[in-house]
């Protein structure tokens, strides 16, 4: 296929989280407010003058600061955002907007507050609390945590016009992102997709780590030429998967997922469009804020839910986006030493092969993947046994 006209600047907006359009937007007078959780609304953080940007830090390399603080046996994506924090990565922020969800991630937040590492003296860090499950009395304490510890400090340090006005402004344009990445991301379901899984995931990831008003044109311009693309003549790929899991911020994963000849048509981890790209829908008659929290809370997929009816919607959404992307099988992958996916993983994964009749392949991984040479040989071995069970089944047809 040809290449996407944006791809390169994308990849290259991708290598650093202070990137060219954060740089621009800060010197329009924007407020570059950071944060790592589904569960921080981020369609909140780019109210008025404010603009959101998904943590990463890309390149990582040693983090033996981060984990004298924090220990080994901790997530590596919180020791590797705490690491770069330290050597200085993010001293362009103006706020760190934190959730009480995940302990690993709360010492990360708070190490960076305590040890002052953004020297910035109206910079702050804030914690919400998230509730462990969706009720009407739940979605109110979480309305009220996000209104007082996100909107009210906002409004009190920074100025910032939290209105409803502005508030549904800041969701028309998260809408727009949503439609354009949502139709993107529908071009997977043909047989033979006019975009790769790799090409997605880079796609979507600039939506998280850049100014939506920046980055926006830009992904409108790639939205018009996916739809006049033409797609390579014999498919590339030998299967097709669902990832399923925990933050993949990492496009090399990815990438090596792909190199090993399965092409990943839906992508369900927290760095992902499922969910994350869907539109919030508002009506006039309720509260503006109660309607943003509730969809936040209603649609997460995070595993740190124990509710019954949370866990099997997991479980039946996960399946059901097989179904609808035609895949052929499932990857279940998380982040070592990921306190939720550490027991959702093995659980979910067994069920999705037994209950739902999907070949799985379950791994943990580092951080930083890219030269793991037995992920690698994992990946490709899972891409073979998809291809001889595919060839089975269409023998078994040809009989019947």
């Amino acid at each position: 296929m040809k290449d996407l006209k944006h791809l390169i600047y994308f990849e290259s907006l991708l290598e650093d989280a202070h990137n060219e359009l954060v740089r621009q937007a800060i010197d329009s007078g924007g407020l570059a407010l950071g944060y790592t959780c589904y569960h921080m609304p981020e369609v909140l953080l780019n109210v008025d003058r404010c603009f959101s940007l998904r943590l990463r830090a890309p390149r990582t390399g040693s983090m033996d600061i981060a984990t004298y603080y924090m220990s080994n046996y901790t997530c590596e994506f919180c020791r590797a955002l705490l690491e770069r924090a330290i050597e200085g990565g993010y001293n362009f922020l103006s706020a760190l907007m934190a959730v009480d969800a995940c302990a690993e991630m709360n010492r990360c937040a708070e190490n960076i507050e305590v040890q002052k590492l953004v020297p910035n003296e109206k910079f702050f860090v804030t914690h919400i609390d998230i509730p462990y499950k969706v009720t009407d009395y739940t979605i109110r304490h979480y309305t009220t945590q996000v209104r007082v510890h996100v909107l009210d400090r906002l409004k009190e340090v920074y100025g910032v016009d939290v209105s409803d006005e502005a508030l549904r402004k800041a969701v028309e344009e998260h809408n727009e992102v949503c439609r354009i990445l949502t139709e993107i991301g529908q071009l997977r379901k043909a047989d033979n997709p006019v975009i790769t899984g790799y090409e997605y995931h880079i796609l979507n990831l600039v939506s998280y780590c850049c100014p939506k008003a920046l980055i926006l044109p830009k992904l409108r311009e790639t939205l018009e030429e996916l739809r006049t693309r033409e797609p390579d003549e014999k498919p590339r790929f030998r299967a097709r998967v669902i990832l399923v899991g925990s933050e993949v911020d990492d496009p090399d994963f990815t990438q090596l997922i792909e190199e090993a000849g399965a092409l990943i048509v839906a992508d369900r981890h927290c760095f992902g469009s499922f969910p994350g790209r869907q539109e919030i829908l508002l009506n006039d008659e309720e509260d503006v804020l109660t309607q943003i929290c509730r969809d936040y809370l209603v649609t997460s997929q995070c595993p740190r839910y124990m509710s019954q009816e949370k866990i099997d919607g997991r479980r039946q959404f996960a399946a059901q986006l097989a179904k609808e992307y035609k895949a052929d099988g499932v990857i279940y992958e998380q982040i070592k030493f990921c306190d939720y996916w550490g027991f959702e993983r093995p659980i979910a994964s067994q069920i999705m092969h037994t209950e739902f009749g999907y070949p799985v392949l379950s791994v943990d991984r580092p951080y930083m993947s890219r030269s793991s040479g037995q992920l690698r040989t994992r990946m490709q071995a899972f891409v073979e046994s998809l291809e001889i069970k595919k060839i089975q089944r269409e023998r078994e047809a040809e009989k019947a």
